[in-house]
């Protein structure tokens, strides 16, 4: 794992470079022009259905858990946006048309966004690791207000429960 160390010392109060992402209904997206409040959430990847995970996957630290993850931001997505949060994003490096699928397979009320070229990535250093030819970001989780970094969360230890803590900390006023 690189650049892992100390996320959240790094990241909260900048406010984000301008990167833009492709989203999976089609549309470019600038986080750091947002307004208001978003919470976007990194993983690694999600495997494609009926295939296998990338072997060793199971046995490399904080790489299991991505479609739990994202089903728990599904989960509980009208009580993220009721305690604040205007926008819910995923985020991984695997390109758009393999993100549609699983936006599609999982019933995702959101969009996930692709850091295929790595952009956001390299602009922040966010920690990534490499698997077979494949750079994938750590899961890290982070709130912006109007485009800058509010809060961190990171490391994540308990994929499926992401969004409950996210939850959490915007109904403490977070």
């Amino acid at each position: 794992m690189k650049n892992g160390r100390n996320l959240s010392q790094r990241l909260v109060g900048i406010r984000l470079p301008s990167a833009v992402l492709k989203a999976t209904n089609g549309s470019d997206i600038d986080l750091s022009t947002l307004t208001g409040c978003s919470v976007v959430y990194a993983y690694p990847r999600t495997s494609p259905p009926g295939d296998t995970a990338i072997p060793g996957w199971d046995g490399i630290p904080g790489a299991k858990g991505c479609t739990p993850q994202s089903c728990g931001y599904r989960d509980h997505h009208q009580l993220l946006r009721e305690a604040g949060a205007d926008k819910v994003f995923g985020l991984s490096t695997q390109d758009t048309a393999y993100q549609r699928e699983v936006k599609d397979r999982l019933h995702l009320p959101f969009e996930i966004l692709s850091d295929a070229h790595l952009k956001l990535q390299a602009a922040l250093s966010l920690p990534v690791f490499e698997v077979g030819e494949m750079t994938l970001l750590e899961r890290f989780t982070i709130v912006l207000r109007d485009g800058q970094v509010s809060r961190v969360f990171h490391p994540i230890t308990n994929p499926a429960g992401n969004a409950e803590t996210v939850l959490n900390h915007l109904t403490n006023g977070g």
